[in-house]
């Protein structure tokens, strides 16, 4: 059969035959696990001790506030400055903040009496300035390391290794809080972080093949890319439907509410549940790295949006356990779409000398989404209890994206196909 043909030819592969690329995907793979591992741990562990899910929301938002402080003056120096040396000493402070963690949680020092949880939330922070430094740093740096045509096979690549480290992450972290307690929990988050360092230490700088104007002003360079950004309704119409979609859609901020009391499973049932949309993720990514969303693809992110939508809300009705999991295997799917194409359209639509910047502004636009969308689960949850607010975020991501789908006309229309072969015009 021509698919099986398709599946098997070498051109899926050719960015993972790039050392520096494969070098990168590596480190992606092993922060990510880290991270994520983290992530469910920090939330178990705050809801352990708060039985607040107003304490969930908040960990969202100490987050994003660092993250979106530092990521414009952050995509300033990156497209200044060796993008390899900018992750590897950004990561450095996330194994710092582990270390933190570990410490904090040792039950013998009894921190949680003396301080309460004010030193989670202050690594938290730590961990939301150094996302808002990487996140334009990894775009920016994965841009430099394939050539124009292979982007959107990277793209793909790049969100594979993310979405399987995001499976093996919280499953770990899960299972290592359940089995062996919070303290192996976390110095095992610590290790990942410290594998990743030594990865990426090893990866050669790319060199980059444009001079960037040191003599303009600092604030003059910010205001290029935003403007960039703004004009560009491509670009602007990608990164504002997912701001908005998940923003309103999201209900991982709340997982370890419906994990125990509507579920009622523990750490273990939490890590599985975190896990599911990684692996509905995966799925997708195998069937986009060989058939990429390069025709119809505004229409095709457009239905994927309407897709997560419709699984958030079937999500917050259920009562069952492996139907919960198989909706959100389900908006893993769907958001995969999404993430892919969204990558793609930033390093197409984004000269090279700009990308620093431009992914600045999208990590924003994702700051946005993810940590003050859980924020905005807590205060919604907090309000209008758990399950409608769950059903009223799906339903505003539905009407976001019938809206987006009319106010962006180019992005409903775009094709990726016309503009991998070609340079566009900036």
């Amino acid at each position: 059969m021509k698919w099986i043909k398709e599946f098997l030819t070498k051109d899926a592969f050719a960015v993972v035959r790039i050392d520096s690329f494969r070098y990168f995907l590596t480190y992606r793979f092993f922060m990510t696990v880290a991270t994520l591992m983290q992530s469910v741990i920090v939330g178990w562990q705050v809801y352990d001790l708060t039985k607040s899910v107003l304490s969930l929301g908040m960990i969202g938002l100490a987050e994003v506030i660092p993250q979106i402080g530092i990521a414009l003056f952050a995509g300033h120096y990156i497209d200044l400055y060796d993008r390899r040396k900018i992750i590897i000493r950004t990561t450095i402070l996330l194994l710092l903040g582990s270390g933190i963690l570990i410490t904090y949680s040792i039950p013998g020092l009894n921190f949680y009496a003396l301080f309460g949880i004010a030193p989670i939330f202050i690594t938290i922070f730590l961990s939301g300035l150094v996302r808002g430094i990487l996140m334009p740093a990894h775009a920016a740096f994965l841009g430099q390391t394939v050539p124009r045509n292979l982007l959107p096979n990277a793209a793909t690549w790049n969100s594979t290794a993310w979405h399987v480290a995001a499976v093996v992450g919280p499953a770990i972290g899960g299972l290592a809080y359940g089995f062996f307690g919070i303290v192996p929990a976390y110095s095992l988050v610590f290790s990942f972080y410290l594998v990743a360092i030594i990865v990426m230490n090893s990866t050669k700088s790319v060199k980059t093949e444009f001079i960037n104007s040191i003599e303009q002003g600092m604030l003059s360079r910010i205001g290029d890319g935003i403007r960039y950004v703004f004009k560009n309704q491509i670009l602007l119409g990608a990164f504002s439907l997912d701001m908005f979609a998940v923003f309103f859609g999201g209900a991982v901020a709340m997982l370890p509410v419906f994990a125990a009391d509507v579920l009622k499973t523990g750490p273990q049932g939490l890590g599985i549940l975190r896990s599911c949309p990684a692996i509905g993720a995966i799925i997708m990514s195998i069937i986009l790295t060989f058939r990429p969303p390069l025709r119809r693809t505004g229409y095709m992110l457009f239905i994927a949006t309407c897709g997560f939508g419709f699984c958030m809300i079937g999500f917050a009705l259920s009562v069952n356990f492996y139907l919960s999991a198989a909706l959100l295997l389900m908006s893993g799917l769907f958001d995969n779409v999404s993430v892919v194409i969204r990558g793609t359209i930033l390093q197409i639509f984004t000269p090279d000398e700009m990308r620093g910047r431009v992914a600045a502004v999208n990590s924003i636009f994702i700051g946005s989404s993810n940590e003050l969308g859980a924020f905005e689960s807590g205060v919604a949850a907090r309000l209008l209890g758990l399950i409608p607010s769950v059903i009223f975020g799906g339903t505003m991501t539905l009407l976001i994206a019938l809206t987006a789908a009319k106010a962006a006309p180019k992005l409903r229309k775009l094709s990726l196909k016309d503009h991998t072969t070609k340079q566009v015009q900036y």
